[in-house]
């Protein structure tokens, strides 16, 4: 009954080790089983597919998971503990999920929180679990809960500036020994995790720097970063982690996801259309405009397709749909006063 695929193996090999493993940690058994030696080395190539424009950043971040997987780093504390500065749209949360699919196996490795959502101090309580006698006792915390379910994970805590300080105060233990006690007293394991904080603090500055002195070193950066981070953070906890910036993009990396993005549109259309896809430079060039405004950088391409493009592609396409005559091709542009512009071809 069991023919080629035996619910039990007579041996014992590394296959079946990997497999109980991947039930233990929710790591994915194709993840377990990838050289993780050639994958640390090339780490920041694979972030840097998804990742555009972000060299130094990524490499910094890449060095330090490298010497934390090989065990020359402290064994306290988690894998890692970065601060994610820059202007918003840059590639900081993409960098998040990134890792959580390289590191981890997918990007639903990735636990997220909210910081602008802690602003009170009470809210403790939310991330760790309410103490015995209050309501809520017994239910976990949101974010003790997410990591003790998955201790092998990225942890993105976004928009760190703007939580109380006394919530910030939690993680001191987690940053240097990476063990959190929840509202129950248990003691959950970080030391499996990767911490990122995202933050835009000194955003306008560091931007009217890069404006005034594109050749600006990292170290002309940090020392304009390090005055206004020590007012916002306490010493102790600003020691706890490495700080890591993201320039504003370039023009020619912001082209470069805008690529990106039409490609996994025009994926899309082949796959369940069997459309050939044909991008106009006109539809590169709006796009790639829009994106370089200061206050919204990358993340508004895909404001752009899911508002002004995709809407009006699917009406097209439902209408050739409906009239039985199914295209062969499309050809994408833009024009200033209409748009965008969609040519289709049935021959």
């Amino acid at each position: 009954m069991q023919q080629s695929n035996p619910l039990l193996s007579v041996d014992v090999d590394t296959r079946t080790i990997a497999n109980v493993i991947a039930d233990w940690t929710g790591v994915p058994l194709s993840s377990l089983m990838k050289d993780e030696q050639t994958e640390l080395l090339n780490l920041e190539g694979e972030i840097g597919k998804r990742v555009v424009g972000q060299d130094v950043a990524l490499n910094a971040i890449a060095q330090r998971l490298r010497a934390a997987k090989t065990g020359l780093t402290s064994e306290n504390g988690p894998q890692g503990v970065f601060l994610l500065v820059g202007p918003s749209g840059t590639g900081k949360t993409e960098t998040a999920l990134t890792l959580a699919d390289v590191l981890y196996g997918g990007e639903k490795s990735l636990i997220t929180i909210n910081l602008s959502e802690y602003q009170e101090p009470h809210t403790v309580s939310q991330l760790k679990g309410s103490p015995p006698g209050y309501v809520g006792y017994g239910q976990g915390g949101i974010l003790t809960e997410a990591v003790r379910k998955r201790p092998y994970s990225v942890v993105l805590l976004d928009e760190v500036e703007k939580a109380h300080r006394d919530v910030m105060n939690l993680f001191y233990q987690v940053f240097d020994r990476g063990f959190m006690r929840d509202g129950e007293g248990r003691e959950i394991d970080f030391r499996n995790t990767v911490i990122l904080m995202t933050s835009n603090l000194g955003s306008d500055p560091l931007m009217q720097l890069l404006d005034e002195q594109p050749d600006a070193t990292e170290g002309d950066l940090h020392e304009l970063l390090r005055p206004i981070l020590r007012d916002h953070f306490q010493p102790a906890l600003l020691a706890r982690f490495q700080t890591v910036i993201y320039r504003p993009l370039a023009e020619t990396a912001m082209r470069t996801i805008v690529q990106m993005k039409l490609d996994q549109v025009s994926k899309r259309l082949r796959r369940h259309y069997g459309l050939t896809t044909h991008i106009d430079e006109s539809l590169f060039d709006a796009l790639t405009s829009a994106c370089l405004l200061p206050d919204t950088g990358a993340r508004n391409v895909d404001s752009l397709l899911n508002q002004q493009i995709l809407p009006v592609l699917s009406q097209q396409l439902l209408t050739h749909m409906a009239a039985k005559q199914k295209p062969k091709s499309l050809t994408l542009g833009w024009s200033n006063e209409e748009g965008i512009v969609l040519e289709f071809a049935h021959g």
